[in-house]
């Protein structure tokens, strides 16, 4: 099956038709999950997995399937991403994943290969995280829990127990999408990179190796709020000082704690009470850090919340933080990771292998299968908007490695 492509025009009309669907007048892409949206995207999807006479299954976390030479005995190799979007999403961010899935379904299907291991696409629930994030593959891993699920809601207060019902759906029904290990072979994910890596190298495929982990702090420093006119510099006690003040620390403790791959962010900040001429009384911050590594992770939250309460004593704030979430890194399988690079090389192709800086469905399924990840080029590294974009050379080549790959796994020697 050395020879074997997917069908590229086949497979580039489903990403326009895919892409059609939830589009505003901004251009971008809205299907969030359990949205109207959302329900289009599906029941297009499920349409494509019929029309293709694949095996159809939904399970209780709405997870939907699509199964070839299926028969409830042998482990199968399976590859999928997600069909959900962020408010003004681009086209491919988990859509590639999901249909490139269906087309090396349909190409082995087509062309009569002979499967020691039935495949399987998938299309994952709320990746996105309208209710937290990953929450069909943290289903099928077995992360969920009775009060995970009943306490699901999203920013508008939207509870994810009432969307589910909304579509005749019991969340609770979650719980048993438990997928058993010994039903799967491997994972295959095929993602644009959503990063400029790829890009800037010239590079149509990267093979990933690791998935960042990341923990999500809200902080709060706490002052004094006072006149901003009779105040004098030196008697106040302002902390938003002291949130710029760690604001430039972040390099440092990159520096002296982290990697290659460490990544910090402050990407909100509030000040309250929030007026021109009021010297506010408190600084309310998010501070997320990634890293592939889980050592340097925990090493840069001791180092961060040091700095934090050093900081603090000095400027007479008083330091308080929640744990908003956390996410463990995870590392490819390397004998998936080896499969994708042997086959890459067969190809011809050059690549490299990289670390994933954003989280994947991946990260579930690594906790109940082999696991492996390929990157296709994003232009510019743009994602989340409506810019995103990857040439189609590089979706035909990425799409040609996931089939080379999946039957390299799957297909009778």
């Amino acid at each position: 099956m050395t020879d074997l492509k997917i069908n590229m025009q086949r497979l580039q009309q489903d990403i326009n038709d895919l892409a059609q669907i939830g589009r505003d007048a901004d251009r971008g892409l809205h299907r969030r999950a359990f949205s109207d949206g959302d329900r289009a995207g599906r029941e297009w999807f499920r349409g494509r997995l019929e029309a293709a006479g694949l095996d159809v299954w939904q399970d209780g976390a709405a997870n939907l399937h699509g199964r070839l030479d299926y028969d409830g005995k042998r482990p199968v190799v399976a590859m999928g991403s997600h069909l959900d979007t962020v408010p003004g999403g681009g086209p491919l961010d988990g859509a590639l994943g999901v249909l490139i899935g269906l087309e090396v379904l349909r190409t082995a299907k087509e062309n009569a290969v002979d499967l020691a291991y039935p495949l399987e696409v998938i299309d994952f629930t709320d990746e996105e995280g309208r209710f937290g994030g990953m929450f069909g593959s943290q289903a099928m891993a077995g992360k969920l829990t009775p009060e995970s699920i009943s306490h699901a809601r999203d920013l508008e207060g939207v509870t994810l127990v009432e969307a589910m019902a909304n579509w005749g759906l019991n969340a609770d029904d979650a719980l048993a999408a438990r997928r058993d290990p010994h039903s799967l072979h491997a994972f295959i994910e095929t993602h644009i990179e959503q990063g400029p890596v790829l890009d800037r190298r010239g590079l149509s495929v990267g093979v990933v190796e690791a998935i960042t982990g990341l923990f999500k702090w809200e902080v709060r420093l706490k002052g004094q709020p006072n006149h901003a006119g009779t105040t004098p510099m030196d008697m106040r006690i302002d902390p938003f000082q002291g949130l710029a003040e760690f604001g430039g620390e972040i390099n440092r403790l990159i520096e002296e704690h982290g990697s290659p791959n460490s990544r910090a962010t402050i990407g909100r900040v509030e000040l309250a009470p929030g007026a021109a001429n009021t010297v506010p009384g408190m600084a309310t911050f998010s501070f997320e850090v990634r890293d592939t590594d889980e050592k340097v992770l925990t090493a840069l939250a001791h180092a961060a919340r040091r700095t934090l309460s050093s900081l603090a004593r000095r400027r007479d704030l008083m330091f308080e933080f929640d744990v908003l979430s956390e996410i463990d890194p995870v590392r490819c399988d390397p004998g998936v990771v080896q499969t994708i690079e042997a086959q890459a090389e067969r190809m011809g192709l050059e690549y490299i292998t990289m670390p994933s800086g954003a989280a994947h469905d991946t990260q579930s399924m690594s906790r109940i299968t082999r696991t492996g990840m390929i990157f296709v080029p994003s232009l510019q590294g743009r994602s989340h908007s409506a810019a995103e974009w990857t040439n189609w050379e590089d979706i035909e080549t990425g799409a040609n490695l996931t089939l080379q790959s999946a039957l390299a796994l799957a297909a009778r020697q």
